[in-house]
């Protein structure tokens, strides 16, 4: 075996342990705490809802290690296994131009590894989730859902990957550049038409009619200069009972979205805190600053890609005998979250920070004890953990754990 072969082994090996010895630590974690309700939250949770929510965390858990494993043997048979080797020789004996050949490879990959996934979706949600009654879903919605994903991504996807092997097939040596200006703009444009063109293919999306609520969340809004074209109601009580609150798109295509499962849960004080934290987010450029950190990311990859493209060693070490724009692509996508998963803590550390910034702002519209009471209500609906193991949330968890957010809040009641 080749060095660089020896080299990737042991990289997925150390991701694979790593992943499950965290979550090992939140499964130990969780069950030993889940006999008492936190101090914190003894007055608002439960023992009963307290315990659905450690049992909840735990079933997701052993379903996701299985899912590792699982995920680590697909990986070793698609590359050194030879899967990629054999469907590139395959598609290459059809005859087709190189783009088309890479089209083919490329969403025949995707194709393959969705039906071998499947399992673990259908499990998830009409098992765990209908188990602990989130699941609202009906089979013939989960089938409609997945065709319609099915026709976006061949919509969407597909002139966007081919116009990116085009580029990377060009002679230029700023190809990558060229690439990462494409993706960005296909971001952005994606981002924009969202609330009006892809979401509603899901989800029903109704003007908030409870005049009061509407009143209170547009002086909200104009508190903080946060133009929007509409406030909504999503109909995720379709799907789940899982209940949430988000504004989406970009310039004067800004919608706020709430849950209708939210609105039935929450105050209208506590739902003018909620959106108070969101707009936190809009009022500190979060979303600005998270499109430039993730173009920064994306444009290094693209310059490491850059480099591999042109290395024999790296198509020899994973499996794959002739050298390929779209195999150089494929094989990228694969291997880097082996490596990238040690950046987690960070990207965690930035989202935290900027979800602290929020509740601070929302402090200030709102009341603190006003968001504390609908942050908690949406643990307990949720089934959040209130007992996460500091190191796996770290890596995992983009929002503070509940126990640090709520004494975070509560430190500004006075």
């Amino acid at each position: 075996m080749e060095t660089l072969s020896i080299l990737f082994v042991l990289a997925l090996l150390l991701s694979l342990i790593l992943q499950l010895w965290l979550s090992n630590r939140q499964t130990n974690e969780v069950a030993k705490n889940r006999a008492a309700v936190p101090d914190a939250f003894s007055k608002q949770i439960t023992l009963e809802q307290h315990q659905k929510a450690a049992d909840y965390t735990k079933a997701k858990l052993a379903v996701n290690k299985i899912e590792l494993f699982y995920g680590s043997i697909l990986l070793l048979i698609w590359t050194l296994g030879g899967g990629l080797n054999w469907m590139d020789t395959f598609v290459r004996g059809l005859g087709y131009s190189e783009i088309i050949t890479g089209l083919l490879v490329i969403f025949g990959i995707l194709l393959i590894s969705a039906i071998i996934d499947l399992p673990f979706t259908l499990y998830r949600t009409f098992k765990i989730e209908q188990r602990f009654g989130f699941n609202r879903m009906t089979a013939l919605q989960f089938i409609k859902d997945m065709l319609m994903q099915t026709l976006l991504t061949v919509v969407l996807a597909v002139p966007l990957v081919a116009g990116i092997l085009w580029l990377m097939q060009d002679a230029s040596p700023l190809w990558w550049v060229y690439v990462w200006a494409t993706l960005l703009s296909f971001g952005l444009l994606v981002s924009w038409i969202f609330p009006t063109f892809i979401a509603p293919l899901f989800n029903k999306f109704s003007p908030l009619e409870d005049a009061l609520l509407r009143e209170r969340i547009t002086a909200l809004m104009d508190r903080c200069g946060f133009a929007s074209n509409g406030i909504f109601v999503m109909d995720g009580s379709k799907r789940s009972s899982h209940g949430n609150a988000y504004f989406t798109g970009l310039g004067k295509n800004k919608r706020i979205v709430f849950f209708d499962t939210l609105l039935e849960t929450l105050e209208p004080n506590e739902v003018e805190a909620v959106l108070a934290h969101e707009l936190g987010h809009f009022k500190h450029h979060h979303v600005r600053k998270g499109l430039i950190l993730n173009a920064i990311i994306t444009l290094v990859g693209l310059a490491i890609l850059a480099w591999l493209i042109k290395q024999d060693a790296f198509y020899h070490a994973l499996g794959v005998s002739h050298a390929s724009t779209y195999m150089a692509l494929i094989l990228f996508s694969m291997v880097m979250p082996l490596f990238s998963i040690y950046l987690q803590p960070i990207m965690s550390f930035l989202s935290r920070k900027h979800e602290f910034e929020a509740d601070n702002f929302a402090s200030e519209q709102s009341k603190p004890e006003i968001l504390i009471a609908a942050l908690v209500k949406l643990y307990r609906d949720n089934a959040n953990t209130l007992t996460p193991d500091p190191l796996y949330s770290a890596f995992h968890d983009s929002h503070p754990p509940a126990p640090v957010r709520v004494a975070h809040l509560s430190a500004k009641i006075g």
